[in-house]
């Protein structure tokens, strides 16, 4: 998927910020850069504000990627955060920028897969844009539900679908997206009830993020002449189509957006 291939183009983006390899960073340096999920670190503050996080909480980043989200809600909440991500270069990436802002006693870097378990006892789990890749949601929230606490809570962005897909578009989703299982917001709070989550509550997210995959992709082309410069044509021409196909099955009506809280 070209949104987390060639991940170390973070560095061209710092170097071009005048921020030397190795250099120490502030969180605020990396924030342009290391959320791949929608809004940013508006969408971070949600999420904070949905769990109550607080120092001396223990948090869950399933889907980690470069660590963006996990690095904000240390510094801002002071909870200490296991970024769990399956992608070893992210990982390794993100690990070491975490070490360059001074996190690493707050954000625990770990390489794996949420479906082989996870060590430890959470307060709370976040993940976004990530369960969308992951087809076996049974495994999957049964594994969220044995490490949180009684009561605990979690807070999920994600895709659902709004109608059956065609064929182009199931091959689109499954290539060049990297989801194979797209459920309805209604399965997908199914799923979760089975799983023995409780309170569950989804919000359609559809609209705003029709608006902002279109708005991402106007933006990217618009600095295209910048963004070659920097990463080439070769990495500039495969994100354009991964976000042109995404906004492009949002316009469609195929994909929901979905947020979604269950305890």
């Amino acid at each position: 998927m070209k949104l987390y291939d060639r991940v170390h183009r973070i560095h061209r983006e710092l170097a071009a910020q005048g921020l030397s390899p190795d250099q120490p960073l502030k969180v605020s340096d990396l924030t342009p850069f290391d959320q791949f999920h929608y809004h940013g670190t508006k969408a971070v503050e949600e999420a904070i504000a949905a769990l109550g996080l607080k120092p001396g909480m223990r948090v869950l980043d399933i889907g980690a990627g470069l660590g963006g989200p996990a690095r904000y809600i240390a510094e801002r909440t002071g909870a200490h955060v296991t970024a769990l991500e399956l992608q070893e270069d992210l990982s390794a990436i993100a690990e070491d920028l975490t070490r360059r802002c001074g996190l690493s006693a707050l954000v625990d870097h770990r390489c794996g897969n949420v479906l082989d378990g996870v060590a430890g006892n959470f307060d709370a789990i976040v993940s976004m844009l990530c369960f969308l890749h992951i087809p076996d949601r049974v495994r999957l929230f049964a594994v969220c539900r044995s490490v949180l606490k009684k009561g605990g809570t979690i807070y999920i962005e994600d895709f659902g679908r709004n109608r059956d897909a065609t064929p182009a578009e199931t091959e689109a989703l499954a290539i060049k997206v990297q989801c194979r299982h797209l459920p309805t917001p209604e399965e997908y709070g199914g799923d979760l009830a089975s799983a023995g989550f409780a309170a569950v509550q989804l919000t359609d997210m559809t609209a705003d993020w029709t608006a902002y995959t279109a708005s991402r992709l106007a933006s990217y082309r618009a600095a295209r002449e910048r963004n070659v410069t920097i990463h080439g044509a070769d990495v500039v021409d495969g994100l354009d189509d991964f976000f042109a196909t995404v906004a492009g099955l949002f316009a469609s009506g195929l994909i929901a957006g979905v947020k979604i809280t269950a305890s």
